[in-house]
């Protein structure tokens, strides 16, 4: 199976069509039963349908953006300080969304996920991140 990269380089030289989902901002890459209905192709799984963005989900996202806009300039956040703003108190159950979250931003341009400081890709990135505003 190709790994992620040449994934990306297939999509750069626009040989396989993908999108990024609407629920995780994961990468959705075309496949042939998508063929007649690719354009209605918005999540990349039965969970992510069903789960949607709920209002948690919009309350991430703008924690991780007044966390980053208080930071200085180059500085970075744990997804866990958003997950702890929205519910101190049981902010465990939180961290996946918040990561979706920081994905969806990602997607849309205001934030970039960094693991040792360089930038990486969200959809394949494994163990801990740190987010950051897009330089």
């Amino acid at each position: 199976m190709p790994d992620r990269a040449d994934r990306r380089a297939r999509q750069r030289l626009g040989t396989v069509p993908t999108k990024d989902c609407a629920s995780c901002g994961r990468l959705i890459e075309w496949r042939k039963k998508w063929e007649r209905s690719w354009g209605e192709v918005r999540y990349c799984s039965d969970t992510c349908r069903r789960r949607r963005v709920r209002p948690v989900d919009t309350e991430l996202e703008a924690a991780i953006t007044d966390l980053l806009a208080a930071r200085a300039t180059g500085a970075s956040i744990c997804p866990s300080e958003a997950a702890r703003r929205v519910d101190p108190d049981d902010w465990r159950p939180l961290m996946e969304p918040a990561r979706a979250a920081a994905r969806r931003l990602v997607v849309a341009g205001e934030i970039e996920i960094t693991q040792r400081g360089h930038v990486v890709d969200p959809s394949t990135a494994r163990g801990p991140i740190r987010l950051r505003l897009r330089r």
